[in-house]
């Protein structure tokens, strides 16, 4: 028999071989999975993770690389900071949405007027939306002592259901001929978020990410309060002896993962996407706690594991396209991604045992 036996200290090892480890199993499984629905595992996971980086269009595959991990950067990062001290907020995906309405309905307000400051004014707008969706959880977790969990995710579908009201109602292009939507912001040079290098796709938000990610960096590694986050996470009741003040740091993380989160969809609805619409929201919110456990809760880390996980989206809609593979079978193999983190993950502090039956 198998039994789990807690190791005295956790693994280093394990503590940065399992995402390798994790990547190795899913592209294992998912293969198996590929070859039951019909199609060669090898093509598939060769058209996933080799040729977007070195095939035929490769120059302008890397940048949309680029352009899917920033806002998964971006959230991750923030998600990040919580996790480490055991604050879960797992409603990004709300103040995803939440930001860009917030972002959008700035910038649209405006509309025709020509200024310099509306794009400024947009991405403050983002972020102050995304921060006042993250509140609701943490004020009520500080005042009430209620679950973060439950209530940050239940405010993902009120998010949800403002964005269809946004794109039907009060943000509604009034030219658009009676359809859902905002009006596009490529047409309104004002409130876009340009490309940066011609062919690329990359905006300001690929820029904003990398820019958080050595920011992140930096508050984990040599600021007092990246020390007081590791050590609530760590020792809640040493972290109290020290002086930390719990209640503020539910605020403090509620806050910067909920901003970061409104920064992402801000990028997103003035580049990628162009408007506001019912199905703007892609699960960039869920998607980004995959790559804040991928990288380790590491900011440089969570840089690789959302480029990573950026391979799946474009190598995925590429397998999709060129090879037939249904989109739901891409979502399987990243949901495997992040059970297969998980599962190996508990190797970190425990170790796999033997054992005869009747011997103890």
């Amino acid at each position: 028999m198998l039994r789990l036996e807690k190791r005295p200290n956790p693994s280093k090892f394990w503590q940065y071989g399992t995402p390798v480890v994790a990547v190795a199993l899913t592209m294992i499984v998912g293969g198996i999975l590929f070859a039951f629905m019909g199609k060669n595992p090898v093509e598939v996971i060769r058209t996933i993770f080799w040729d977007p980086i070195f095939g035929e269009f490769a120059f302008y595959l890397r940048g949309q690389l680029l352009v899917k991990a920033g806002p998964l950067i971006l959230i991750a990062i923030g998600l990040s900071l919580g996790f480490r001290a055991g604050i879960w907020n797992i409603g990004a995906e709300g103040q995803y949405i939440m930001g860009a309405i917030c972002g959008a309905a700035v910038g649209l307000a405006v509309y025709p007027t020509e200024s310099r400051l509306i794009f400024p004014a947009m991405v403050i707008a983002g972020a102050l939306g995304g921060w006042a969706w993250a509140m609701i959880p943490a004020i009520l977790k500080t005042r009430f002592n209620t679950n973060e969990i439950l209530v940050s995710l239940m405010l993902v579908y009120v998010a949800q259901t403002i964005l269809a009201k946004a794109s039907t109602g009060f943000l509604k292009n009034p030219e658009g001929m009676g359809f859902p939507g905002s009006r596009n912001f490529s047409s309104f040079p004002a409130a876009a978020n340009p490309e940066l290098i011609a062919g690329t796709g990359i905006h300001w938000g690929v820029i904003a990410a990398f820019l958080v990610a050595i920011v992140g960096w930096v508050i984990l590694s040599r600021h007092i309060i990246g020390f007081q986050i590791k050590l609530s996470g760590q020792a809640p009741r040493a972290a109290r002896f020290h002086g930390v003040n719990p209640s503020r740091l539910v605020v403090l993380c509620m806050g910067v993962s909920g901003g970061l989160a409104g920064l992402a969809g801000l990028f997103e609805v003035t580049g990628p996407a162009g408007q506001i619409s019912i199905d703007f929201n892609v699960g960039y919110g869920f998607t980004a706690i995959i790559v804040a456990f991928l990288g380790r809760l590491n900011p440089i880390g969570i840089v690789f594991a959302g480029i990573l996980m950026a391979l799946t989206y474009v190598g995925g809609e590429m397998a999709a396209t060129n090879l037939g593979l249904p989109a739901a079978a891409i979502q399987v193999f990243q949901g495997m991604l992040l059970f297969f983190l998980l599962g190996v993950d508990v190797l970190t502090n425990f170790r796999i045992r033997t054992a005869i039956l009747g011997v103890k």
